[in-house]
């Protein structure tokens, strides 16, 4: 007998026999429920008999019997109000567990969102996919099936989902194109860290997203909130049902604050700041700006994140302003970072080395930030020993610049279409689902093992429109991804050290090194950096310009 914990009121079993009650009063339970109609099986003893060994044990019993695959919105309802007046823990169970669970699951629906209730079930063991919708609509069947149906569907608004209809438009301006994106805003995110050293501001990083929707594209205000890929259908907040010929899911990824204890509670006071949200940026330059003496640290967490060098950047460009002042000796920097080595790509070691070692910086490998105390300024970190042991490490601070865990969106990660760690499971090179021949997936949300980077994006967009017209018929090929992604690592006002890379940490400069050497700090870079990329991201990648990410073709 396996029984699962769906929440600390409820578990589900499969079947359960009398003998067993005695074992499942020892283990807590209070209350069973039988979900399970008497004589579905020849194996099966009757509610009379598992009440009776129930009742001898001083436990409730309750029958409230289903047939397979045809739970109603009436037993769900009547689930919920059995559980709301059970002496807890409550054991319910059925022939395999799965109609308990997803009674359980129509009586969470106004309680619960969809993402938590899968996620529970599927650490159950339970797929609930099938009665996703019955969830959203409140834990009773929709009656209205009305539907759109658009040629390509494309989740998210952001640099991936932008650029990929943009590239898809300019090469079929009469393509069906729909967006789904419920924001009002679209940010130029690698432009917060120089909002974070007082280079830019804030509203220069950010756009309308009705000024970003590229013309001739629908756009879906609205949230995801589940899949049927089985039926070519999204399933929209409200219940409302978007199909597909083909797929594109960009959605970018989730910051997880909550990962980190008293991070919440704490974050833009107290000295805590981040570089990661557009809020913050410009409070993280307040404070770089006061900070006189004390100690700073800055944070990373393990990978994957976005722009693995942004944790980065902010201590490079907040050193450099102290020395500018004549502060730095009085100014304790620190980085901890949960990772092994300073950058993942080693030709870039070695100068942004120098920086390190020129702003006096504590490097400190293996540390990951587990809780902050802002009012005592205290940050608390899991160091990992040389025996490969983990003990907490107290750090006091002036200034705390935090990058969070970074996780695949919640309706994405309790999908059918991720793998285990919750990322989209696409081919690496031409970005295609590997179950669903139909669906792409770029930006952060994949599970490819390039940078997530804006720089990525630029080179995905391309190489997904190309496979999505081959689908459906209206050009030949297919495309490749080579894993390309950038990281311009501004080291101190004025100077860069432009890492570019593709798969496996081959080098791969977009200019010749006479011009720029990406493994030197350059000030070209930094004028790239700083003046050009900015209107090529809002002018060229998001208009559908290709202009140095022509996708590769590998047969044509």
């Amino acid at each position: 007998m396996q029984i699962h914990q769906l929440s600390p009121a409820l578990s589900i079993s499969a079947q359960i026999l009398p003998h067993e009650l005695a074992a499942i009063s020892e283990a807590g339970f209070h209350s069973i429920v039988c979900n399970r109609p008497d004589g579905e099986g020849g194996d099966q003893p009757l509610f009379a008999e598992i009440e009776r060994a129930a009742k001898t044990l001083g436990m409730r019993a309750h029958y409230l019997p289903a047939e397979p695959g045809k739970v109603s919105d009436e037993q769900g309802i009547a689930f919920g109000q059995l559980l709301a007046r059970l002496p807890k823990p409550v054991l319910a169970y059925c022939r395999t567990g799965m109609r308990s669970t997803t009674m359980w699951a129509l009586s969470q629906a106004n309680q619960q969102s969809l993402p938590h209730i899968m996620e529970a079930a599927k650490k159950a063991g339970f797929d609930l996919h099938g009665v996703a919708r019955r969830i959203l609509n409140h834990g009773r069947t929709p009656l209205d099936a009305a539907e759109v149906t658009h040629a390509v569907v494309i989740i998210g608004g952001g640099a991936a989902g932008i650029a990929t209809a943009s590239s898809l438009l300019a090469r079929q301006p009469d393509l069906d194109v729909a967006i789904i994106d419920p924001a009002d805003v679209h940010y130029y995110q690698p432009g917060w860290t120089l909002v974070g050293a007082g280079i830019f501001d804030a509203p220069q990083t950010a756009h309308t997203m009705a000024s970003t929707i590229p013309r001739g594209a629908h756009w879906i205000k609205s949230a995801v909130a589940a899949f049927e890929p089985e039926r070519n259908a999204v399933i929209l907040d409200g219940c409302r049902i978007v199909r597909y010929e083909q797929l594109l899911i960009c959605p970018g990824l989730k910051l997880d604050w909550h990962a980190i204890d008293g991070l919440p509670e704490t974050l833009g006071r107290n000295g805590v700041t981040s570089n990661y949200l557009y809020h913050l940026a410009p409070y993280t330059w307040n404070l770089v700006q006061s900070l006189r003496a004390g100690r700073a640290i800055f944070t990373q967490p393990p990978m994957p994140i976005k722009c693995a060098g942004a944790p980065q950047k902010a201590m490079y460009l907040s050193a450099d302003h102290w020395k500018r002042h004549g502060v730095l000796g009085q100014i304790e920097v620190e980085f901890c970072s949960a990772g092994a080595v300073l950058f993942g790509v080693a030709d870039y070691v070695p100068a942004l080395m120098e920086y390190i070692d020129a702003y006096a910086v504590d490097l400190n490998f293996g540390h990951t930030l587990v809780s902050v105390n802002g009012p005592a300024k205290i940050a608390t970190f899991s160091r990992t020993g040389a025996d490969g042991g983990r003990q907490l490490v107290e750090r006091p601070f002036d200034l705390l610049h935090v990058v969070p865990p970074q996780v695949a969106p919640d309706f994405i990660r309790v999908s059918t279409l991720a793998v285990a760690a919750g990322w989209l499971d696409v081919d690496p090179a031409t970005l295609r689902h590997r179950v669903w021949s139909n669906i792409h997936a770029l930006g952060d949300v994949a599970n490819t093992a390039n940078a997530k980077t804006a720089a990525a994006a630029r080179k995905q967009g391309p190489v997904v429109a190309h496979n999505v017209l081959a689908a459906l018929g209206r050009a030949t090929g297919s495309a490749r991804y080579d894993g390309y992604g950038s990281c311009p690592l501004t080291v101190e006002r004025g100077k860069i050290v432009l890492a570019e890379f593709t798969y496996g940490g081959k080098l791969a400069p977009s200019l010749p090194t006479w011009l720029i050497d990406g493994t030197r700090p350059s000030r070209l870079a930094w004028l790239l950096k700083e003046r050009i990329l900015p209107p090529l991201y809002w002018r060229g990648m998001l208009k559908g310009r290709e202009w140095m990410a022509k996708p590769e073709l590998a047969d044509q």
